[in-house]
């Protein structure tokens, strides 16, 4: 899989407790972008969380889901949110514990002194509508020791046959500039 580009997003892995938990959030009724499962967001100035852009100034987590009451008074639950749904009673299942430990493919090599770099993310608003899968990936050529980059590479991935130096690298990264925490500078 590292040899070929299949990016799945910002997808949380573990957490140093054992516990991966989500908090139930909003999207303000109408918001006009897709917001796709394993897609980084923030909280916008209403309130609610927004589609995060590829070097937003920081992030809260990854949307994992959402339910509503659409306008024929129906209850959905979906893994994405349409762009411009008009619906009521928005949940919104978001990772907000700056601790969590999330995978992600790098659009290209990275290797073992990177761990401690900090990058920003490629396409982080592709991603597929028919699955609702995000298609975010962490960009290489983002990748600084400056501290102001959203992730921070933390290790390796555990997919079978992934190793430092493949094409496309699937490792472990934290969120080094999360809208709950104070900013950090890489190590």
């Amino acid at each position: 899989m590292p040899a070929t580009s299949a990016a799945f997003g910002l997808r949380p892995v573990y957490h140093p407790s054992g516990v991966l938990r989500t908090t139930a959030m909003s999207i303000e009724s109408g918001y006009g972008s897709n917001i796709l499962q394993y897609q980084p967001v923030y909280i916008g100035a209403s309130g609610t969380i927004e589609a995060a852009a590829a070097t937003e100034a920081a992030i809260v987590g990854t949307f994992m889901g959402v339910e509503f009451t659409d306008s024929d008074g129906r209850r959905r639950v979906s893994n994405k949110w349409t762009a411009n749904t008009v619906a009521s009673d928005v949940v919104a299942y978001v990772t907000t514990d700056p601790a969590i430990v999330y995978e992600i493919q790098a659009n290209s090599s990275l290797v073992i002194t990177d761990i401690g770099a900090q990058a920003d993310f490629a396409s982080v608003t592709a991603g597929s509508t028919t699955t609702g899968l995000s298609a975010a990936m962490l960009d290489v050529a983002q990748k600084t020791t400056s501290g102001n980059e959203i992730l921070r590479i933390i290790g390796l991935g555990t997919e079978v046959n992934n190793a430092w130096g493949d094409a496309y690298t699937i490792v472990q990264v934290q969120i080094s500039q999360h809208q709950y925490v104070a900013d950090k500078a890489a190590f």
